[in-house]
C-alpha cells in the first residue's frame, strides 16, 4: 500500500493576498470603455422650456386684468396700465427667445456691418433715446454673412433693455487687425449675475439668462469670445468675433 501525502497549503493570509492580487491584476488590465460624451443641449428645446416656463404667469395676469376690465366700471385706468406693462413684457420676451434662436441659418447674402447693427437696433425694442452708437469707419465696411452676428447684437440690446432699469447704454463698434469688437456699456447693472450667465454651459430653464447665454454660445461657435469688464459703476460686455 502506498501512503500519497496531502499536498501542502497555503496559509489563508497568503491566500487572501494572491486573491487580491488577482483581482487588482484584472481590473487593471481590463479595457475601460471610453467615457459617453454629454450630448449639447438643443437651443431649441430649451428655448421651448424657458418660454412655457416664463410665459405663464404674464399671461394668467394679462387674461384676469382684461376679464376685470369687461366686468368692472372702476379702475379701468389702472387696468389698462396693467394690461399694458404685461404686454410690453411679453413682447420682450418673444424678442428674445426670436434672437436665440435659429442660430445655425445664415443670410443669404453679405451685408455691410452698420446695417446688421440698425437691424439688431430696430429688433431688440431698445429705446433709441436710451441708446448711444459709436462705430469706427472700418468697422462699418466690414462685411457680415452669418445671420448669428445680427442675432448675438440682437440678445445683447435686448437684455440691456430687459434689465437695465432704463439706464442709458453705449454700444461702440471698433475693428482691428483681424477682429471686429461690439461693446455694450451701462450702468447699474447686476455684474456678478451677468457674467454667470455668460460662464454656464447649459441654458437656464426661463428666459432670465438665455439671451446672454445664447451670446456666449454663438460668439463661441463663431470663433470668438465674450469679455467682460467693470469698474464699479458700469459693466461692458464686448464680444470680440474674428473678422474673416
Amino acid at each position: 500500500m502506498t501512503v500519497i501525502a496531502n499536498p501542502p497549503t497555503a496559509p489563508a493570509p497568503v491566500r487572501l493576498v494572491t486573491d487580491l492580487g488577482r483581482v487588482l491584476r484584472s481590473h487593471l488590465t481590463r479595457r475601460r470603455r471610453p467615457p459617453v460624451p454629454e450630448e449639447a443641449p438643443d437651443p431649441r428645446e430649451a428655448l421651448l422650456r424657458a418660454m412655457c416656463h416664463d410665459m405663464k404667469s404674464p399671461l394668467a395676469s394679462l387674461e384676469a386684468a382684461l376679464d376685470s376690465l369687461d366686468t368692472s366700471g372702476t379702475g379701468r385706468e389702472e387696468l389698462l396700465e396693467l394690461a399694458r406693462a404685461q404686454t410690453a413684457h411679453l413682447s420682450s420676451m418673444l424678442r428674445t427667445a426670436d434672437a436665440t434662436g435659429g442660430a445655425q441659418r445664415r443670410g443669404p447674402a453679405r451685408r455691410r456691418l452698420v446695417d446688421v447693427v440698425r437691424a439688431a437696433i430696430a429688433a431688440s425694442g431698445l429705446p433709441a433715446a436710451q441708446l448711444t452708437t459709436r462705430m469706427s469707419g472700418c468697422a462699418a465696411d466690414v462685411t457680415v454673412a452669418d445671420a448669428r452676428v445680427q442675432r448675438i447684437l440682437t440678445n445683447l440690446l435686448e437684455n440691456a433693455h430687459r434689465h437695465g432699469r432704463g439706464e442709458p447704454a453705449l454700444l461702440a463698434v471698433t475693428c482691428r487687425p483681424g477682429w471686429v469688437d461690439l461693446a455694450l456699456t451701462q450702468a447699474g447693472v447686476p455684474a456678478d449675475r451677468v457674467v454667470g450667465h455668460l460662464r454656464t454651459t447649459m441654458p437656464p430653464v426661463d428666459l432670465t439668462g438665455l439671451g446672454l447665454w445664447s451670446v456666449q454660445r454663438q460668439t463661441r461657435e463663431l470663433g470668438g469670445r465674450v469679455v467682460s469688464a467693470g469698474d464699479g459703476d458700469s459693466l461692458t460686455l464686448t464680444v470680440e468675433l474674428p473678422d474673416r
